[in-house]
């Protein structure tokens, strides 16, 4: 896919990977919309890039339709979609509270994976109506998984099921949207530098960057913008999971 003139939409997109992504979707030419909850960023990201903010609620269907309608009226019709609207909790199945809440539970699984469907059906019927490029190709879409979906720690039951959902469903996505031309993959990144990761103490942070056998430090959210930017321009790259993590293998805690 030629980047250029394209456009972008990026959940999540105002902090973190998503930021990245769209930044440097930005730099290769493309016109990016970031949907995201958190305006006061968004919108001054949005204005650096020259591109667009949208309030969006992944969970929700009118607000994405409404930021849908908005990105397609600014940008055209979108021929990229990067999921990376996500939340984290920490929550044993059994704490000292008792059972896992089913409420805190399903509000994981709600956000990240059905968050990532939602956003991921309305948007290719937007690109269904592109004309199609070289190969027949109308679009692509990238989630954004973890390897928790694979090495769940102790408190993450939520997060590694609704990781571990997304990468399921990839590929059963690939093949529903393969006749209209459009791509489906996921990224898992491993331990990468986040808002998240800023907020902890820097002993934590340095005990971290010391398990990963290779190279020994925290991701940083440009190079998973990096890969995003690859799967997009590389057409043959459809149906996968790639996972960017330095070799980490997640132990329980």
């Amino acid at each position: 896919m030629k980047l250029s003139d394209k456009s972008a939409i990026v959940t999540g997109g105002a902090s973190g990977l998503g930021a990245a992504t769209a930044a440097a979707l930005h730099q290769a030419g493309v016109k990016v919309a970031l949907w995201d909850l958190n305006a006061d960023k968004g919108e001054a990201l949005a204005a650096e890039l020259g591109g667009i903010f949208c309030s969006v609620d992944v969970t929700d269907e009118a607000t994405i339709a409404a930021a849908l309608e908005k990105t397609v009226a600014e940008h055209g019709a979108p021929s990229i979609l990067i999921n990376c609207a996500g939340i984290a909790i920490g929550e044993k199945t059994i704490g000292k509270n008792g059972p896992h809440r089913q409420t805190s539970f399903k509000k994981v699984l709600d956000i990240n994976l059905a968050g990532t469907f939602n956003c991921t059906r309305l948007v290719a019927v937007e690109m269904e109506k592109l004309e199609p490029g070289e190969d027949g190709e109308r679009g692509v879409i990238i989630n954004t998984a973890s390897v928790a979906a694979f090495e769940g720690q102790i408190g993450q039951a939520a997060y590694a099921a609704s990781k571990a959902g997304i990468v399921g469903m990839t590929l059963p996505i690939a093949r529903d949207l393969m006749n209209i031309g459009v791509r489906v993959n996921t990224i898992a990144p491993g331990i990468f530098w986040t808002p998240m990761m800023a907020g902890m103490d820097q002993k934590v942070q340095d005990a971290l960057a010391a398990m990963v056998p290779f190279p020994k430090r925290l991701g940083k959210p440009e190079e998973y913008a990096s890969l995003a930017l690859e799967i997009c321009r590389n057409t043959m790259i459809n149906g996968a999971v790639f996972r960017i993590d330095g070799a980490i293998r997640m132990q329980p805690r």
